[in-house]
């Protein structure tokens, strides 16, 4: 991750003064284009009266003509949904207003488990069979080639309305109303799905349909779609019409989630209402968020947001169940090593999937699968990736011959597969592994003035908001921070808190999902950004910053110092001249796993170089590759030892060998490859087997054969330490082990002893 900071011009005098902006505020809006006085006057004064015609979106005059006629003959309506929070406010916006309009309309929401996500054959059949004549898909609808086309065959009409892109084909449907639809008039093109079925309604009513807007800011936050041009009117005005909402649903929800009608802003919507929509779909059918959203009965609203509050917490508790599993299996498995994971268990819950492969790429830092069995027989789940690894391009050419369900972009898939095929699609995805060495690049808007510091600023922010997709909230630099009262926080202590110090004033941070921050890598951070927020607590508000990301560079210390040990930090710190490797084979983990540049990344035998500050990487397998390494001159050195290329951490007890062996003789024929699902009954990893089997094959009680393990009639009995591997990797383990628990001022007075003097 490379920062850098915005620029733009700034903004004229006049500017400033017609608009009363603050410095601050005039700052902020030039480095986001906002820059006339067209722009200024859009952004502050714009309503749903100045959106545009919605008769210029693709295909709107034919759908309302449709919807219109079908209301006029009493034709039975059914809104085809999807299961999201934006899906959700959709189709709720889609059967108010037809309700409104004294149409028969009816809704479907597609179930996550029996059907998949978009447009579903079976059901279309089944809607159609049940006397519809007119199906209007809403945020789905793009991908249905072979469902449209079996509607119109029987004699139904279908008006796709979406925002999703389409493919190679167009379904055949009376009408698409698409806010992106290729060649139309429409201004705005990023509208989701709920924004869509907010403009189909604003063209149905002949009127701005306000009521509305609440729903259609939740979908577009939901979504995750931009909220600048016409995206600010649907995000700024629904958030001033949701604080004084009569939506008996809403109310509850709001209530249930800890929040305060009058002051819930975009980031309540983001992280409280918005997931707890999200997890209807992901544990049940989402028709009762559709139907939280449409009631006018307080109690029947109050009962169906208990029981959405309830599937949240099951969520929450299902993530982090199935998120340990995953963790354990890595490590069962012996899967450290490898660039990318394929996480199987039939037991996972499909709906949590998505979430967990998330969690495990932010603690693994390894692209992520995790599959489940499905209704049919077939694994699917989802992926998630890293920066500088495209998901889509990996899997995309295993599509034909491994998945027979793809779909997905950089970061993130959806896929399934025979469980035939679970092995070669992990052997695949692990020779697909390729990082890209271009740093992604993150912007910050400036540098946080203290004399600023508190909670007025962030009335000054608030005018530039609201935030989210294409009006990213502002982040501040604070450079060169003076640290102190560092503590962890959380249930897991996987968060952080401290105070900065500067020009005399204090701020409160917090850094969330930051376990590898302690406080012996507080010297080394140097510049912090950060965005800011209101902290509440006690009826007092104060002001804190949200760690965003951090750089560091080498510490200022009153007392200089020449080598760190830095054995305990899992975090590579990226300010170093060079990475040196003992061992050439952790070249691309250090590239691929860490992040290194490979221009930075040398060998301990060949560097030549001196005066610069250098990271020992991985471990050396005996002290005189150490004492080597010591030898060289340096400015800085650092100590982290983050891998080594031992086989095991442990040496097998001789119990694992004799059972391991005695399996073997019972089991003629397996391939080593088998022993991955037998380790687990053994006791043991998929590594120690293989230890094992090594030391076996040396000593001649197992030999190797067309492919398969056989064992040796009469072998010659002799004792296992006979094994020069196995007496090898114990003295290995024995140095490694000590190399990593010898008490931090001895080794560097060891590695002091060694070091030329400059």
């Amino acid at each position: 991750m490379e920062w850098k900071q915005r620029q733009a011009s700034p903004l004229s005098q006049d500017l400033i003064d017609q608009f009363q902006l603050s410095p601050l505020q005039a700052k902020l809006f030039s480095l986001r284009g906002i820059n006339t006085a067209k722009d200024l006057s859009f952004w502050f004064d714009a309503t749903e009266e100045n959106l545009a015609d919605p008769f210029l979106m693709h295909d709107m005059d034919k759908a309302i003509d449709r919807i219109n006629q079908a209301i006029d003959n009493g034709e039975k309506i059914t809104i085809y949904g999807d299961y999201d929070a934006d899906g959700i406010t959709a189709t709720t916006i889609m059967v108010e207003t037809l309700q409104i309009l004294g149409a028969d309309v009816h809704f479907f929401i597609p179930n996550r488990f029996k059907d998949g996500y978009g447009p579903s054959l079976d059901r279309y059949k089944d809607i159609v069979a049940d006397g519809t004549k007119l199906i209007i898909t809403v945020d789905n609808g793009v991908t249905g080639i072979d469902e449209v086309a079996y509607a119109k065959k029987n004699g139904v009409d279908t008006i796709v309305t979406d925002h999703h892109t389409f493919q190679d084909q167009k379904p055949d449907s009376y009408a698409i109303v698409h806010c992106n639809y290729p060649g139309q008039k429409y201004p705005f093109d990023d509208y989701c799905g709920a924004g869509v079925a907010y403009t189909i309604a604003r063209a149905l009513m002949q009127d701005p349909m306000s009521d509305m807007l609440e729903l259609a800011m939740i979908g577009t936050i939901g979504d995750m779609v931009k909220v600048s041009g016409e995206g600010h009117v649907i995000v700024k005005r629904g958030l001033e019409m949701l604080n004084q909402t009569q939506r008996p649903g809403l109310r509850a929800l709001i209530k249930l989630a800890g929040l305060n009608l009058g002051s819930i802003n975009e980031t309540d919507i983001g992280f409280n209402i918005a997931p707890r929509l999200n997890a209807v779909g992901r544990l049940d059918n989402a028709e009762l968020a559709v139907d939280l959203l449409l009631t006018d009965d307080e109690q029947q609203a109050q009962a169906l947001a208990e029981k959405i509050e309830s599937l949240n917490e099951e969520r929450k508790d299902l993530t982090a169940s199935v998120y340990q599993d995953c963790l354990k299996s890595v490590k069962d498995n012996g899967w450290g090593q490898r660039n990318t994971l394929v996480i199987y268990n039939p037991d996972f819950h499909e709906g949590v999937l998505g979430l967990v492969a998330n969690k495990v790429v932010e603690h693994t830092h390894k692209p992520t699968i995790i599959l489940t069995k499905g209704e049919n027989g077939q694994l699917k789940g989802s992926g998630r990736s890293i920066e500088g690894v495209n998901l889509f391009n990996a899997l995309e050419p295993m599509k034909d011959e491994l998945l027979t369900q793809f779909g997905g972009h950089d970061f993130a898939c959806g896929l399934s597969l025979e469980e035939d095929n679970l092995e070669n699609l992990r052997q695949a995805f692990e020779k697909s592994f390729k990082v890209e060495t271009n740093l992604e690049k993150k912007y910050y808007d400036l540098e946080l003035d203290f004399d600023e510091v508190g909670t007025g600023i962030l009335e000054e922010i608030e005018h530039v908001g609201p935030f989210g997709t294409d009006n990213e909230q502002p982040i501040f630099s604070i450079s060169e921070p003076q640290i102190e009262h560092f503590y962890k926080i959380g249930k897991d202590k996987t968060h952080v808190k401290f105070d900065v110090f500067k020009n005399n004033k204090k701020l409160d941070v917090v850094g969330f999902n930051k376990p590898f921050l302690n406080q012996n890598l507080m010297p080394f951070i140097d510049q912090l950004f950060v965005t800011l927020s209101a902290n509440r607590w006690q009826k007092r508000v104060s002001l804190q910053a949200m760690i965003e990301g951090i750089s560091f560079a080498a510490p200022r210390l009153a007392v200089p110092s020449r080598i760190f040990d830095m054995r305990q930090e899992n975090y590579v710190m990226g300010f170093a001249d060079k990475y040196l490797l003992f061992n050439e084979k952790n070249r691309s983990w250090a590239v691929n796993n860490l992040g290194i540049d490979e221009s930075r990344i040398g060998l301990v035998d060949g560097y030549d170089s001196q005066n610069e500050s250098i990271v020992l990487l991985d471990t050396p397998s005996d002290s005189k590759q150490l004492v080597n390494a010591f030898e060289n001159s340096y400015n800085q050195l650092y100590l982290r030892f983050l891998v080594d290329e031992l086989p095991v951490q442990n040496i097998p007890n001789k119990t694992y060998f004799a059972k391991t062996l005695k399996y073997i003789y019972t089991h003629p024929n397996l391939r080593p490859e088998d022993y991955q699902s037998v380790a687990p009954y053994l006791g043991l990893d998929y590594q120690s087997v293989l230890f094992i089997l090594r030391v076996f094959f040396e000593l001649k009680f197992v030999r190797y054969q067309n492919g398969h393990l056989k064992p040796v009639e009469k072998p010659q009995n002799q004792p296992l330490n006979n094994s020069k591997y196995l007496q090898k990797i114990s003295a290995e383990l024995k140095f490694v082990r000590q190399l990593k628990t010898m008490p931090s001022n001895q080794l560097i007075n060891y590695a002091a002893q060694f070091r030329k003097k400059l």
